[in-house]
């Protein structure tokens, strides 16, 4: 096999940033914001693309990709089917982590922390701001649910153009938004040799406490 198909060959360097104690902010928050920034203006795609991991609730993992809708110092906001496998498992066991990772920037984020549903009112607000086909594929889609065929799909999809056809369309009652408080969000940064950069902010009280990890 050659090197370019051999999977233990696989690496690259990363040498284009430094990341120090005296550089970075005193609140976690304001410093994802920093680096979301940056990821936004350097044109990276779905710079707001995160994996979220849940558990269910005697441990069992899962990860999958969503996208982030929002941030502040309450914490970080997603949406989904709350009847959905990672909707379930976030009402089971609401502690999840999620991450980022930029690696046009040779950067990563990652954030643990408390999951909660944000009110009905949040959710349709963000609702009713999506695009028209994604409200209808909210209601035609049974998320992680078996479908019997993509033809199937496709028809309860029709159905529901039909069925709100010249009307809004409503928040489903299983539709909406959770909200990640953090107890621990870790910036990373790619250094060469493998000796990365990695600062982490861990909740205490009202406080963060700031300290580097060992790559």
């Amino acid at each position: 096999m050659d090197e370019k198909h051999d999977i233990e060959a696989q690496r690259c360097e990363y040498s284009r940033r430094t990341l120090v104690e005296s550089d970075v902010s005193d609140d976690p928050i304001e410093q994802f914001a920093i680096w979301f920034r940056n990821a936004l203006s350097s044109d990276l795609p779905d710079a707001n693309a995160m994996t979220l991991a849940t558990a269910s609730a005697d441990g069992v993992p899962s990860a999958r990709t969503v996208l982030l809708k929002g941030f502040d110092q309450a914490g970080f906001r997603f949406y989904t089917n709350y009847i959905s496998k990672k909707g379930q498992e976030l009402t089971a066991n609401p502690h999840a982590a999620l991450c980022f990772f930029w690696p046009e920037l040779e950067r990563q984020v990652r954030i643990e922390g408390e999951v909660e549903k944000i009110s009905r009112k949040e959710s349709g607000a963000y609702f009713e701001k999506r695009p028209r086909l994604s409200q209808l594929g909210a209601w035609a889609s049974p998320q992680s649910s078996e479908v019997e065929s993509r033809e199937a799909l496709e028809q309860n999809f029709e159905e529901m153009k039909q069925h709100f056809k010249g009307q809004d369309i409503p928040l489903p009652d299983f539709w909406g938004g959770f909200l990640l408080r953090p107890i621990s969000i870790e910036f990373w940064q790619g250094r060469p040799g493998r000796l990365h950069d990695r600062i982490v902010y861990k909740r205490k009280k009202d406080d963060w406490l700031i300290s580097r990890l060992s790559p």
